[in-house]
């Protein structure tokens, strides 16, 4: 175990204060509730930030369920739960799917195209204020540096 002295443990504070892992982690707690209080303004009462993932993951094509799990990293039967409080909501349907009777697909419905739709527009809306606060050069370097990172890690495993 490691000793830290009074220095050292002022610095062990501002280290995990600033670390890129929680300053990440922060900006996307804040954006996810910036994006569901706006939703929630625009009609879209009820959702939580895991139904929001799971409408992120499915295609517009439509998707099977075991797709979605597997996207979001969370089991099927966690994602049938989420797809069935979604289809409660009137967000997706599931219809069999035509290569395999035994399985069905989710899709849209229009209530789920009207939210994508919203989406879009709150999206654009929160990274309109961040481009406020940034600038535009900044704004696209930050863009492009955290692309660079996703791409790079993108076949590590994390769990």
């Amino acid at each position: 175990m490691m000793n830290f002295d009074e220095h050292g443990i002022e610095d062990l504070h501002l280290m995990r204060q600033i670390h890129i892992g929680r300053l990440l982690q922060q900006v996307y707690r804040q954006f996810n509730q910036q994006a569901i209080a706006m939703l929630q303004e625009r009609g879209h009462q009820g959702l939580t930030l895991a139904h929001i993932q799971l409408l992120s993951h499915l295609d517009v094509e439509g998707n099977r369920i075991t797709v979605l799990a597997e996207r979001a990293g969370i089991t099927k039967q966690s994602m049938g739960q989420l797809v069935t409080d979604l289809e409660d909501q009137r967000y997706i349907e599931r219809k069999a799917d035509p290569s395999d009777r035994r399985a069905s697909l989710v899709f849209f419905t229009d209530r789920g195209w009207e939210f994508l739709q919203h989406a879009y527009a709150v999206w654009r809306e929160i990274e309109a204020d961040y481009q406020s606060i940034l600038g535009e050069a900044e704004m696209r370097q930050l863009r492009a540096s955290l692309a660079k990172l996703s791409v790079h890690f993108k076949g590590i495993r994390t769990s």
